[in-house]
């Protein structure tokens, strides 16, 4: 039995997005020390659900509520909910030409830590993490996505997760646009911060991303709803027979 003070839930959520319901009811916890993998074809909701838990204003929710650790966030900006352990790996990162790396994830560190961090730690906090994660350290000079890579780009967002140090990680299909080299790079760089500490919610549509970060739970979402959840087997499973067998009869291909 898990601690309910310590996990992220989510009860019953229903998600609009211009006027439409994308989700329709979803319950899930994701407990610490846990990896959680949403898998689902395009249009199920998936990075709905990823931005609806992060609080972006253009996902309305019209019934349900998510909390973590405790502390009900449906209502909290962004801001509030990263200050309360909650982070997310964008699939397509922006760039932020003009803005190194290094300056980017100190102002992101000090927005979320209760007392600034002093440059000298903030330099060795960052060296440390780039070691861990095997990345050079002439990185953090380099504008934020300039000319980066699309490993490079998802190799920011967990270098930013591991400075950040969140109670529970979203990824929202960090497999997307990454050849199989810069996919084992990432999900080493992932592996990396695990801990019993972090929850973590895999979102992705294909199997492979899972070859490389096990998880413990696979839920299927399909047209806004979980329709099945299991083991690891599970995602096996889908890569050899597909989303189609969920789908209702008569929906578009």
């Amino acid at each position: 039995m898990t601690d309910n003070n310590r996990e992220l839930r989510i009860e019953n959520l229903h998600v609009k997005v211009e006027g439409k319901e994308i989700l329709k009811g979803i319950d899930l916890t994701v407990e610490p020390g846990k990896v959680h993998a949403i898998m689902g074809p395009n249009g199920s909701g998936k990075s709905t659900l990823a931005y609806t838990l992060m609080g972006h204003p253009g996902y309305e929710v019209t019934e349900g509520r998510a909390f973590l650790d405790g502390v009900d966030i449906t209502e909290q900006s962004p801001n509030e909910r990263a200050k309360e352990g909650l982070f997310l790996a964008f699939q397509y990162p922006h760039s932020i030409p003009g803005v190194t790396m290094a300056n980017f994830l100190r102002t992101a560190v000090n927005a979320v830590s209760e007392t600034p961090v002093s440059a000298r730690d903030f330099r060795q906090q960052l060296r440390e993490q780039m070691r861990l994660l095997k990345m050079n350290e002439d990185f953090a000079g380099r504008y934020v996505n300039e000319g980066f890579s699309g490993g490079e780009k998802k190799r920011a967002e967990i270098l930013q997760m591991a400075m950040l140090q969140p109670k529970y990680a979203v990824l929202d299909e960090t497999d997307s646009g990454l050849d199989i080299d810069a996919l084992r790079i990432v999900a080493d760089g992932v592996n990396a911060v695990l801990g019993p500490d972090l929850g973590v919610l895999v979102i992705t549509h294909y199997q492979r991303l899972l070859n490389y970060i096990k998880p413990d739970f696979v839920h299927v979402l399909v047209n806004g709803k979980i329709v099945r959840e299991g083991g690891p087997e599970l995602a096996l499973e889908l890569e050899q027979t597909g989303y189609e067998q969920f789908e209702p009869a008569g929906a578009p291909a």
